[in-house]
């Protein structure tokens, strides 16, 4: 699995609001300018993150973004999930994959499928606000 620029950007978006949730919203320019990503792609990302319930979104003057629920809420895993499509490290164990034909005999499919739960389980584990402690 390799978490594509759309993943980690929006991972840092989350991130970004949750250390700025003080404010009511917050306009698209003011993320992209501290997380220097251009307006245009984190318009896309927000697109995203709005029609699937991440993020709330008021347009037009005083308009701008915000989370929510509590920082705590949003788990790394479901944020891939969406912007990946999956987490699954081999086409084999993705969801909705076809049945492979060497299933039964696959050596190391137990060793993919082991990983598989580790990442999902790990990612799954992984808050926003554990990201945005200081320690």
């Amino acid at each position: 699995m390799i978490v594509s620029t759309r993943g980690r950007y929006a991972l840092r978006v989350l991130i970004d609001m949750a250390e700025h949730s003080d404010v009511e919203r917050i306009p698209l320019k003011e993320i992209a300018d501290r997380q220097q990503i251009s307006q245009k792609y984190i318009e896309a990302i927000m697109t995203l993150l709005s029609k699937n319930g991440f993020v709330d979104g008021v347009h037009g003057k005083g308009g701008g973004y915000k989370l929510n629920r509590k920082p705590e809420e949003y788990k790394v895993g479901d944020l891939l999930r969406l912007t990946e499509g999956t987490l699954a490290p081999v086409a084999c164990l993705e969801v909705g994959a076809e049945k492979c034909a060497k299933e039964g005999s696959c050596r190391t499919l137990p060793m993919w499928s082991k990983l598989d739960e580790l990442i999902e389980g790990y990612l799954d584990s992984v808050s926003v606000a554990d990201l945005i402690k200081k320690d």
